[in-house]
């Protein structure tokens, strides 16, 4: 299976994934109802977030929250197809984590367009008094790429020959 073969199906999957998880949460709860998976700890809170990570720019008119959001998206997903060209065939990992980025970014866009500027979040992780920004699953795929992308960055070691 060449690279793009391989990206492009782990990111229909993680859409697929990302958008049946929606579309359950959205047609099964109501808005704000919340269900304790891990009592004090995880439950799935069902709320809809106008911004982006973290609720940025979520109080900006929609008129120029949406187009932000839709440029943006196209820009990563742009960014991330370029960047596909230039890991290895080989790269498994490096792969893996570009169509997890690639499907989480296309889910919340896909949401964007779909919802008029919002996604629907429901994962909702908690302890005491911390309480993370309530996620979906499109975020965990761009997280958990992002991670591996960084880490690969930090600590993998320059191919012999390669350019440094």
């Amino acid at each position: 299976m060449n690279r793009f073969a391989l990206v492009l199906s782990i990111a229909a999957a993680v859409l697929g994934l990302d958008q049946l998880s929606k579309w359950f949460i959205d047609h099964h709860m109501q808005l704000y109802q919340s269900i304790p998976v891990v009592d004090s700890f995880f439950h799935i809170s069902y709320v809809r977030n106008r911004g982006g990570a973290f609720s940025f720019l979520a109080n900006l008119d929609t008129a120029w929250r949406l187009p932000f959001f839709i440029v943006v998206s196209i820009c990563a997903i742009t960014a991330l197809l370029y960047f596909v060209r230039q890991v290895g065939a080989r790269q498994y990992l490096l792969l893996c984590a570009l169509g997890g980025i690639l499907g989480g970014a296309l889910g919340n866009l896909t949401d964007r367009m779909m919802r008029g500027g919002m996604v629907v979040d429901f994962l909702d992780v908690h302890y005491r008094d911390w309480h993370w920004p309530t996620f979906n699953v499109a975020d965990s795929f761009i997280s958990v790429g992002v991670v591996i992308l960084m880490a690969h960055s930090l600590f993998s070691q320059p191919a012999e020959g390669a350019r440094q």
